[in-house]
């Protein structure tokens, strides 16, 4: 219906009201979370994040009217993310952000309940399924790798998605997007806690192997109001700025919080 559809950041459409059209947002595994290194469990069992990305995959940039992603061919395994907490191959489907309206809010997760201005989704889907679609409903369907953003120096690779921003302004807009490498998107250090969680956006499903680097990428004051530039209005309708398009964190519910590092 019409209604599920309408779920927003708004006071009237938020998170807080998504659990009436939307009941698993109260379910076990929901996602965010607050990340509490000191309780997470190290876990020597854990591999290194194997990231293989064909920059030649990167198909076109969106503004969905709840954040803007760049979406990839998904028909090869010549993008994918293998090891880490997985077993078999998870193809890239596509990236996106949540950012607040300033700096000292805007990522999902949080680490002893502090907030970054911004985090970066790479979500990945389990090919031993037949699409993303029926990937998104199975327990081990999806993989999302989260990156945090800090405020800190200008970000090349960042500048490269901002750039093409004038052409994706307001909802519904889109335009090709040729041969972005998700992997310059990647902090040096792939040390990451891992849980398992959901969607952080409708329909919050339960489908999502969550792995969060510990370290954290940069962004520069002036690239972050770039992003508060984008709007969650059509062209025509009252500009309504992009911002504060995250969910807070969840109850963790007894879920294990285990970390590839010491």
């Amino acid at each position: 219906s019409s209604v599920t559809m309408s779920w927003g950041y708004a006071a009237d459409n938020g998170p807080d009201k998504w659990a009436d059209n939307f009941p698993v947002a109260n379910g076990p595994r929901q996602s965010p979370i607050d990340i509490v290194p000191a309780e997470a469990s190290y876990d020597s069992g854990l591999k290194p994040l194997c990231l293989k990305y064909d920059p030649s995959t990167s198909l076109d940039i969106l503004n969905n009217g709840h954040s803007f992603q760049v979406t990839y061919v998904d028909d090869s395994d010549s993008s994918t993310l293998t090891d880490g907490p997985i077993s078999g191959v998870y193809r890239l489907k596509q990236f996106h952000f949540h950012w607040g309206s300033c700096d000292d809010q805007g990522s999902e997760h949080t680490v002893e309940g502090t907030k970054y201005p911004a985090e970066l989704h790479l979500v990945h889907w389990n090919t031993k399924y037949p699409s993303f679609a029926e990937a998104a409903s199975q327990p081990d369907g999806l993989a999302v790798v989260g990156v945090f953003l800090k405020i800190g120096a200008d970000n090349g690779s960042l500048q490269t998605l901002l750039d093409a921003f004038d052409a994706i302004k307001s909802k519904g807009k889109q335009t090709s997007f040729a041969n972005f490498d998700p992997a310059t998107l990647l902090p040096g250090c792939l040390d990451y806690w891992t849980y398992d969680g959901s969607l952080t956006t409708p329909p919050l499903l339960e489908s999502v192997t969550w792995i969060v680097c510990k370290e954290p990428i940069s962004v520069s004051p002036g690239q972050m109001a770039k992003f508060r530039g984008l709007l969650f209005s059509c062209e025509g309708e009252a500009e309504c700025c992009m911002v504060d398009n995250y969910r807070p964190p969840q109850p963790l519910k007894g879920r294990s919080v285990r970390a590839s590092f010491q």
